[in-house]
């Protein structure tokens, strides 16, 4: 049986019977395994560094000064201890006319950090790194190599932090601690722990994170974390985190998990698109087999050994396809990995066989899923076959496996998305995709019945007839073009709308620069400077944390969303003001009279932490309670970049808090100098540049949207797949009635135009649902994730129309021009 079935296959290959179903099920793994490969490395780069993301074995973060009590006793324990002091601030460098400021990281360390991993430093860029254990000396300063770029500096040079001025002395070329080697915006700055209170720079309202570092051994730490934790619940002290080899740096762990969800879905619609090919392919295999299965029957085979024969075939055809498509993809992954380089580690760890194991099952589910009723309706052939041309409709075995088929799609769906939750939204929207698709066709079709009286040309009667007379294959053709154009259309129209809108939705004299910091004596005097280059409103800062919420205390046990926990345990950015900002609107509620405490709230973080009107919040502000009830709710225009806040109280209810102030306005790009003097004059100030931000961060979506072109590109040939062979699914047939046709008289011009006339009608109307798909997508983001207006576009439809009527054409053409050589004979032997 073995030995027949390698003689079979290799009559089918030659045949050209099976290499639709291997390109299929290559293109199907390699898109998958593309993105395996890319995240095992990434998730075994996070797993390998796992001890230095931390710089220790046990991290505790707060935003006020580490209580005193916590180092007294980890120094009982006997744990190593070594602190940090991280908070942004503006680098000065340079005097007179060529003075150049830049918003850094500022970390102050104290000797023995880091106590876990190493820090490695190097005397110019790209050039040998030396690890250190010590930290920067007194006087001196180490900075990433890009702020060495940006303000045109070099080793010996000087920089100013505040009042105190520092000499460089190294470059930082790995710094443990500092994430798992994803880009951080602000370049690092790091100096000795002794300088940092001559710089000045913490102020009242400065975002500081304080961290202590500890390590010993494993049983000691964690009997010190659980004294620890036990203190910070018994005391309810805010602010404070805890951070363990265990837990690693949870958010480089989620976003890489969001990452991770991201690309697979991406990668499992080419592989959706490629099992409705292996689906079409396994079916048309099946058709053009029957006769050879009538006829081994007839030769004394039995059902079992004809479904073995088949089964070997495929499995060989299976794993072939699959390993192929692996090796595509470990070397896709490597385009991922060039196209992502500024936002991950470069030196990554070798990729795990992992990957390629779950390629190779991917392949396999896929083919054994969707292919497998087919083969066994060749099981059910009968021996008459060979004289009688009818077939039976199919049995009840091979309905329950187009059910298994299914069922292990949804579980291909659910391993690779990772999450029960987002694997059946998937799986989800895209049956109802193609249920929508596939409605909108039959009526289509359907349709044409009455159209075909439009014109008594011979060639439109007989494109409408045969569109009617092949509905199911016709709606097939529709959905599966439809299904490549839409993806098409996303990434080309429908993604430049996307960045237009947004463009749009910033106007182009919106803020780039935001000053915070602005103490209450530093006040007036920059405002007067502010008015030499902008007409900038300065807005009182105060930062207070909420504790209460209708006199019951905040814990740990209060919100159970992520979000929530993190909102309510960092300290707010409270304001105060008698009139509402032009860019906020109100939506419930009204503005305070400043009678007596009443608070306005924006609407978004109302429904986060589940406020309504008439709620009291309690904040603690330095120590200080203030209680407010809610009195109005707002709706903020983020897209004005002006300066916004979650809670405004009304003046007369802070008026003895203490405030710093914040203030926003734009700066053209050749009146830099002035943010570089301003800075220079007040040290203590933070001037956000948000325009050189926004390039960064558009710097890097355009790398994650070429990533995601990539390999949408498996999708789009998975697309063209799945139309060849809805078009060579119905090429036998079209023969035996192109040969009918014209033996009863019928023209090589007339059915060749006729085919013409088909494949532009099915073309256009999937063009027409492409675009009427990809515009429903487009319209969903700008809504729900982007939020800002959205327009639609004439143009998607236009491009859309036409593209797919040249798609049908090209694919038509490709897949069906032999079908007119076919010689009038056949159908006369045939019949």
């Amino acid at each position: 049986m073995l030995r027949l079935s390698l003689r079979m296959t290799l009559r089918d290959w030659r045949a050209g019977e099976l290499r639709f179903l291997l390109v299929a099920l290559m293109i199907a793994v390699a898109s998958l395994s593309s993105v395996g490969f890319f995240v095992d490395r990434m998730r075994n780069g996070l797993n390998r560094d796992a001890h230095q993301l931390l710089g220790a074995d046990l991290l505790i973060s707060a935003d006020q000064a580490i209580n005193p009590a916590w180092r007294s006793e980890a120094q009982k324990r006997g744990l190593t201890m070594a602190e940090t002091v991280v908070f942004p601030s503006m680098a000065i460098a340079g005097e007179g006319d060529n003075v150049a400021t830049k918003l850094v990281s500022l970390k102050a360390v104290t000797p023995g950090y880091p106590l876990r991993g190493n820090l490695k430093l190097s005397q110019a860029q790209q050039g040998p790194e030396v690890i250190t254990k010590i930290v920067p000396p007194a006087g001196t300063v180490w900075i990433d190599p890009a702020l060495l770029i940006s303000l045109k500096l070099k080793i010996g040079d000087q920089l100013k932090l505040g009042d105190k001025t520092l000499s460089i002395t190294q470059l930082i070329a790995n710094e443990p601690d500092r994430g798992a080697g994803f880009m951080n915006f602000a370049p690092r700055v790091m100096v000795n722990m002794a300088d940092l209170t001559a710089t000045n720079l913490i102020q009242n309202g400065s975002r500081v994170t304080y961290r202590l570092l500890l390590a010993g051994p494993a049983a000691a730490i964690t009997q010190f974390q659980k004294w620890l934790q036990e203190g910070i619940e018994r005391n309810q002290t805010k602010g404070v985190r805890l951070e363990s080899l265990e837990s690693g740096r949870p958010e480089m762990r989620a976003t890489l998990d969001r990452a991770e969800q991201f690309l697979s879905l991406v990668g499992l619609l080419s592989a959706m698109l490629a099992a409705v090919a292996v689906a079409m392919a396994a079916r048309r295999f099946m058709l053009r087999h029957l006769d050879a299965c009538a006829m081994l029957r007839c030769l004394g085979q039995t059902q079992n050994q004809v479904t073995g024969m088949y089964l070997i075939e495929f499995l060989m055809i299976g794993i072939v396809g699959s390993a192929a498509g692996v090796i595509v993809g470990f070397a896709g992954h490597y385009v991922l990995l060039e196209w992502l380089g500024k936002l991950v580690s470069n030196d990554l760890p070798s990729a795990t066989w992992q990957p390629a194991l779950q390629g190779i099952a991917t392949g396999l589910l896929l083919l054994v899923g969707f292919a497998l009723p087919p083969i066994l309706q060749l099981r059910n052939v009968p021996h008459n076959r060979v004289i009688r041309r009818e077939q039976d409709a199919p049995q009840a075995l091979t309905l329950v496996t187009y059910l298994l088929g299914l069922g292990m799609f949804v579980g291909l769906l659910l391993w690779q998305a990772g999450d029960v939750k987002l694997g059946l939204l998937t799986a989800g929207g895209f049956l109802i995709g193609l249920l929508v698709f596939a409605l909108v066709s039959w009526l289509g079709v359907a349709s044409l019945k009455r159209l075909r009286g439009l014109s008594s040309n011979t060639a439109w009667r007989f494109a409408v007839t045969a569109l009617q007379r092949r509905p199911g294959a016709t709606v097939i053709q529709v959905v599966s073009l439809a299904l490549g154009l839409m993806a098409l259309l996303l990434l080309t129209v429908v993604r430049g709308d996307l960045i237009t809108a947004w463009k749009s939705a910033t106007p182009a004299d919106a803020p780039n620069q935001f000053v915070i910091n602005i103490q209450p004596d530093q006040k007036n005097d920059i405002a007067t400077r502010l008015k030499q280059v902008a007409q900038p409103v300065l807005y009182p800062m105060i930062r207070g944390r909420l504790i209460e919420v209708n006199n019951k205390a905040i814990t740990d046990s209060t919100y159970p969303d992520d979000r929530a926990k993190r909102l309510v345990d960092r300290e707010f950015n409270l304001s105060t003001m008698t009139d509402m900002p032009a860019s906020n609107t109100l939506i419930a509620g009204k503005w305070y009279q400043d009678t007596q405490s009443e608070a306005s709230v924006e609407e978004g973080i109302a429904k986060t932490l589940g406020l309504k009107l008439g709620d009291k919040l309690t904040f603690d502000v330095a120590g200080q309670k203030i209680t407010a009830p809610i009195t109005s709710l707002r709706k903020l225009d983020w897209g004005s970049m002006r300066v916004n806040f979650f809670v405004i109280i009304n003046p007369k209810a802070v008026v003895d808090l203490p405030q710093t102030w914040i203030t926003a306005f734009h700066l053209p790009e050749s009146d830099q100098r002035f943010v570089n003097q301003l800075t220079l004059d007040y040290p203590n100030l933070t001037v956000v540049d948000v325009g050189a931000m926004l390039k960064q961060v558009q710097s890097v979506l355009d790398q994650v949207i070429t990533a995601v072109e990539f390999l949408f590109l498996f999708t789009l040939a998975s697309g063209v797949l799945v139309l060849y062979a809805a078009l060579a699914g119905s090429q036998d047939l079209r023969m035996r009635e192109a040969a009918l046709l014209r033996a009863l008289g019928a023209t090589r011009k007339q059915l060749s135009q006729a085919q013409w006339i088909e494949f532009l009608l099915v073309g256009g109307l999937a063009g027409v649902l492409a675009a009427s798909g990809a515009s429903a997508i487009g319209w969903a983001l700008a809504h729900f994730s982007f939020n800002f207006e959205w327009q639609f576009s004439p143009v998607v439809w236009i491009v859309g129309l036409f593209v797919g009527a040249a798609c049908a054409l090209i694919g038509g053409w490709l897949g069906l021009r032999n079908v007119l050589n076919q010689p009038p004979l056949l159908s006369l032997r045939e019949g």
